[in-house]
């Protein structure tokens, strides 16, 4: 068979992924379409696989395509002008109709089928993926955005608990997502999810088996220290009623959902949820990382507040970094660590540098309530944060308080952070 007949039963990767984006962008056209509202799910159907098949470069071509499917430029001119003459609400919705672009009734229509919302998260992750090299995009990811975040708020969704009861293919997306405290095999996930420990999820009703963010909890009978408390193979139940419900991680397993605030409310559930399955418990707290503490005391303020604090090692990480984990710290450098810590969750008004999560305790109405040093002698532990978590304390009557004067530019925290910070 010569290979120019051959080339018409047998075409390359690339032109088979060029072929689906060709049908693909028809698809999305019929979609938008009168066709579209008759018969809509097939269509939709159609476009899941199609979007399936194709290639990383044929991806990119169909964002440059949602993004043309823009506002039309002329229709919200009129529709501007016509409110700016009489503001009227019948021109109000006439300018709202006209500024939203044909790529969110598309993405609305698409996530009607069966395995649509899937899709849909999933163009998202390959969408922001592209984002930091291709910026045009960014008026295409704000509509993704702004449906998940509508589609994902979290009165729409699941609360479950997760248990050694619960699916395997489910116990193992725990294993493989879990982010801040590696779990290393099953009986480390077993230790997780005996009756002194607990584990939720949230899960969306068109994705029952996924789950979106998980959060896991240690009963305990005082607030935390170490995560060797908590996680350790010496960890076993204390035996008394517990007391504390400490949060030790938590972590989002779908990336196509950055953005969407889901974690503040499932800490939030997951507090009310164990007030009536554990009653004797009374503080909620978290053991948390300081993962830019380390980063900090390279830079030039971290120096330069190692200097002022008379730390030891200052900005010598290395040989910090192995006296921690050694344990040979003096109580001087100890005190003159802890107060490093202080200042750098403690001083930078609302935004704490360069650290996520102090941002999301603190946004989300948490005190920041001690400093624990050689809590975490892991290599991450040492490398990202010198050893240091902190508890972050949900005094559940004071979240809102403390939520408002963090958005004034308050940390808000326990007296002895305050006094360490001003040390």
């Amino acid at each position: 068979m010569s290979s120019v007949f051959r080339s018409l039963f047998t075409r390359s990767p690339e032109a088979k992924s060029t072929a689906a984006l060709r049908d693909l962008e028809l698809c999305c056209r019929r979609l938008l379409s009168g066709a579209g509202a008759a018969n809509g799910a097939a269509i939709a159907v159609e476009i899941i696989r199609l979007w399936g098949a194709l290639g990383d470069a044929s991806r990119a071509a169909f964002f440059d395509f949602l993004a043309s499917l823009a506002p039309e430029r002329q229709r919200v001119l009129r529709a501007a002008q016509a409110y700016a003459e009489d503001g009227a609400p019948e021109r109000v919705l006439a300018l709202q109709e006209a500024v939203e672009s044909p790529r969110r009734e598309l993405l609305r229509r698409l996530s009607r089928a069966g395995d649509g919302m899937a899709t849909v998260v999933a163009m998202r992750r390959e969408l922001l993926r592209l984002l930091p090299r291709r910026p045009q995009l960014r008026a295409v990811d704000a509509d993704f955005s702004h449906l998940l975040a509508t589609w994902f708020n979290p009165g729409f969704l699941d609360l479950r608990q997760v248990d050694w009861n619960s699916p395997a293919s489910l116990l193992e997306k725990i294993i493989r997502h879990e982010a801040v405290h590696a779990i290393h095999d099953w009986g480390d996930l077993r230790r997780r999810l005996q009756g002194d420990r607990r584990c939720f999820a949230f899960f969306h009703p068109q994705l029952p088996g996924e789950p979106l963010i998980f959060v896991e909890v240690a009963l305990v009978s005082a607030v935390p220290r170490s995560i060797a408390q908590l996680i350790g193979s010496g960890s076993a139940s204390e035996g008394s009623a517990p007391r504390v419900a400490a949060f030790y991680s938590i972590s989002n397993c779908e990336p196509g959902l950055k953005g969407v605030s889901l974690g503040n409310f499932l800490i939030k559930r997951v507090a009310e949820e164990l007030r009536g399955q554990v009653p004797s418990v009374k503080r909620y707290c978290t053991l948390s990382p300081v993962p830019g503490l380390r980063k900090w005391l390279a830079g030039a303020q971290g120096v330069a507040a190692a200097a002022a604090l008379r730390l030891r090692h200052g900005p010598d990480l290395e040989r910090l970094a192995a006296a921690v984990r050694e344990g040979t710290l003096t109580e001087e450098d100890q005190a003159q660590l802890a107060s490093a810590a202080a200042v750098f969750l403690a001083r930078h008004g609302a935004t704490p540098l360069g650290d996520p999560v102090a941002r999301f305790h603190l946004d989300n109405g948490a005190r920041l309530e001690r400093i624990n040093l050689g809590a975490d002698l892991s290599d991450k532990g040492l490398a990202e944060s010198l050893g240091v978590m902190v508890n972050y304390l949900y005094d559940l009557g004071a979240v809102e308080a403390n939520h408002e004067r963090f958005a004034r530019g308050e940390v808000v925290c326990s007296r002895p952070v305050l006094s360490a910070a001003k040390a």
